[in-house]
């Protein structure tokens, strides 16, 4: 019997992440993919990137506007869980697919439990700060099958209470396009992006929604640091979440400054060239935490948006205060690379996906949960 594998996606990162999985069910002829695109997808800020989507030759993939600029998280969550319920009301997914701690998984594991739906969360039981930790909790628990990217991930979703045969190591599925040998080249990234630096580094910051009130204040700070670094930088835009708008007005100061590019966001094979051969990336990405260990670029993490996360040895962790970036970028500076991290997978995310589709097991998992308690001297 066909079945329906629906995969919901709100930003580029996202899908570019769970892209190698997507692939995989397409190709696989027992199963139909249908791929539901909103969040940053749909805004014209991001560069309306549903559209890239559709040029990859995706055999069905669904647009839904969950938001206009400003919109505040609750609303965007309630807008999405509406449109995504009619969404799943109409085709009848076996199972839908969520990454991470974005709003739009939280839409989608909530519609899925209530439906009566197979949910299977990637990387859950990971630790980060700020709400977006306590997200990615909440969707944990309410998703029947976890894909997770480690045995630290998976040992605290069991200290949440949830059984071990729902829980499933496969690694993160971006490492799989990371270590690809499809990557474009630096000097294709460069032409199509008109980045003019020789060396360069990379800048993220997003709004810290649990700590607003000091956003206007720390951003001012990041920004001043950058410029007196007399650095290059390829800066890209903060997400859409409460609180953008303060790092986008001082952002703005930068666009006629020759040391500086800035982009709404970078296709994500694109974005890995770019971020393999960068000097270093600074900001509060997780991607500074994540995806830069894997290359062995250095980072410096700033402030508590990625608190608990990323133990590597080319991650620096300073305060969002103007001397303590200034010394995190003289120190990071001098660290040249590091050994690579692979601490999240080596590559093999879209094999132990397809294994388990083959072996049955999102169709076997019962949606009806129970509390498990966590047992440590019992091996778990």
């Amino acid at each position: 019997m066909k079945r329906t594998i629906v995969f919901v996606t709100g930003t580029r990162a996202d899908y570019g992440k769970i892209k190698p999985l997507i692939r995989a069910v397409e190709e696989e002829t027992d199963h139909a993919c249908v791929i539901f695109a909103t969040g940053m997808h749909t805004l014209d800020r991001y560069g309306f990137t549903i559209d890239e989507i559709r040029k990859n030759d995706h055999r069905r993939v669904h647009m839904y506007t969950n938001q206009v600029l400003e919109e505040t998280m609750d609303q965007i969550l309630g807008n999405t869980i509406g449109g995504f319920s009619r969404f799943v009301h109409d085709v009848k997914p076996d199972l839908i697919v969520i990454h991470g701690d974005r709003l739009e998984a939280l839409a989608g594991a909530s519609v899925g439990a209530l439906a009566g739906i197979t949910v299977a969360h990637i990387e859950g039981g990971e630790v980060s700060g700020t709400v977006d930790e306590s997200i990615r909790h909440a969707v944990s628990k309410l998703s029947h099958l976890h894909l997770v990217a480690n045995s630290e991930a998976a040992l605290r979703l069991r200290q949440l209470g949830e059984e071990e045969e729902r829980i499933h190591i496969i690694g993160s599925p971006e490492i799989d396009v990371m270590l690809s040998s499809d990557l474009p080249s630096l000097d294709e990234v460069r032409h199509r992006y008109e980045i003019p630096f020789d060396h360069y580094a990379i800048g993220i910051f997003h709004p810290v929604t649990t700590e607003l009130g000091s956003l206007a204040k720390q951003v001012e700070a990041y920004i001043e640091a950058l410029v007196a670094s007399k650095k290059n930088y390829v800066i890209i835009y903060p997400n859409n979440d409460v609180g953008s708008s303060v790092i986008f007005d001082r952002l703005i100061g930068l666009i006629s400054s020759q040391s500086f590019k800035l982009y709404p966001s970078l296709r994500f094979e694109y974005f890995l060239t770019l971020l393999r051969n960068a000097q270093f990336i600074i900001g509060n990405s997780s991607v500074g935490v994540r995806e830069a260990p894997v290359y062995g670029v250095p980072s410096v993490d700033i402030g508590s948006r990625q608190r608990h996360r990323g133990t590597a040895a080319s991650i620096l962790k300073c305060k969002p205060e103007r001397d303590s970036i200034d010394a995190a970028i003289i120190q990071v500076s001098r660290m040249g690379r590091c050994p690579p991290s692979l601490s999240n997978g080596s590559g093999h995310s879209r094999d132990s996906f397809l294994n388990l589709l083959r072996r049955e097991v999102p169709w076997h998992v019962s949606l009806q949960k129970h509390f498990q308690p966590y047992q440590p001297d019992s091996g778990q």
